[in-house]
């Protein structure tokens, strides 16, 4: 009944109660540590957030390739860039709301415009960071980083995947963003599933199906837990997990529009210029389908749980499955009213 892609190798407790949680920032750290131990231009960066992007394992055993910047966001991607001038492979470290959200027009002349190779990481993304508010949910940064020229932008979907991303950013030759979040999440993937740059990764791919849902990012689980009561009431979807939006794989994306012939767009984000919205420009030039966005629809966060954030701002599983309802319906040529998110 799941149709798990057995290509995939997901996490066999994927459904279970008991599936482990870990934070991305957690993933992150660790492979940011694998891959300086792997390669001496690993570098890393930081706005006085050591402990709360885990670059406190890369500091214990890499002291003297940590530079600590303070709070001055411009300042840290200027360092990074000169860093990889000389040869450095810069990761440079803050919370989303301030990188790209403060520095963007430093990452957009200093690394972009230069094609510097910086990696800059984006954590606590999203409304799932909670308490902070929505001061500090950045809901926009996918839309920043990935109009820029250059700029390659991953949005793993778990701590494993974030462990593998980094790793592979540490070899990735040019600008990328890596978005995290802060919240530990349920791990859905293992360490022996794929994952490439560039190349979408279809986890559920049922014989017959009649909507294709792809998303990005922990939100993910939400998206496979619809798919699965999808499924038991008779309603076979594919979720794909398209971790990176920038460079996008067309040809996974015409595929599955292809097969389905309707699609769905989830992500923890503004519906507007994010991930959907690089589905939807794609889709309209090549296949264009039926489509529903799954998003924080025109709105800044708010302090809250984040479970309840999530189905607040139409996050949650209910609102998934209510999407596929309605693109099916549109697929069928049922008028259908839009969905409020």
């Amino acid at each position: 009944m799941n149709n798990l892609n057995p290509t995939q190798k997901l996490n066999p407790k994927i459904f279970k109660i008991d599936v482990e949680r870990v934070s991305l920032r957690q993933g992150f750290g660790e492979g940011l540590l694998e891959a300086a131990r792997a390669d001496k231009r690993v570098v890393a960066l930081c706005a006085d957030l050591l402990n709360s992007t885990r670059l406190d394992l890369f500091q214990k055993e890499f002291p003297e390739r940590l530079v600590e910047v303070g709070i001055a966001e411009q300042n840290l991607v200027g360092v990074a860039a000169g860093m990889a001038v000389l040869g450095k492979v810069p990761f440079a470290v803050s919370y989303a709301i301030f990188s790209p959200g403060r520095n963007w027009e430093q990452i957009r002349t200093m690394i972009c415009y230069n094609d510097t190779n910086v990696k800059i990481v984006g954590s606590h993304a999203g409304v799932s960071v909670g308490p902070d508010g929505g001061s500090h949910q950045a809901l926009e940064d996918i839309a920043l980083m990935r109009v820029l020229p250059r700029m390659t932008v991953v949005a793993p979907a778990d701590s494993l995947e974030a462990k593998e991303a980094t790793r592979a950013l540490a070899k990735w030759v040019g600008p990328a963003y890596l978005r995290l979040s802060r919240e530990a999440t349920p791990i859905m993937t293992t360490d022996e599933s794929p994952f490439m740059i560039g190349k979408a990764n279809v986890w559920r791919r049922p014989e017959k199906t009649k909507v294709a849902i792809i998303g990005c990012g922990p939100i993910l689980y939400q998206a496979m837990e619809a798919a699965k009561e999808l499924a038991e009431e008779g309603i076979e979807v594919s979720v794909t997990n398209l971790h990176t939006i920038k460079p996008l794989d067309g040809q996974t994306i015409a595929e599955l529009a292809q097969e389905a012939g309707a699609v769905v767009t989830v992500e923890e984000h503004q519906r507007q210029g994010g991930m959907g919205s690089a589905v939807a420009e794609f889709l309209a030039e090549h296949y264009p389908v039926p489509l529903e966005f799954v998003g924080v629809d025109n709105q800044f966060g708010q302090s809250g749980r984040p479970e309840e954030l999530l189905r607040h701002y139409g996050l949650g599983v209910g609102t998934i499955k209510m999407a596929v309802q309605h693109v099916l319906q549109r697929k069928l040529g049922i008028k259908v009213g839009n969905i409020c998110n």
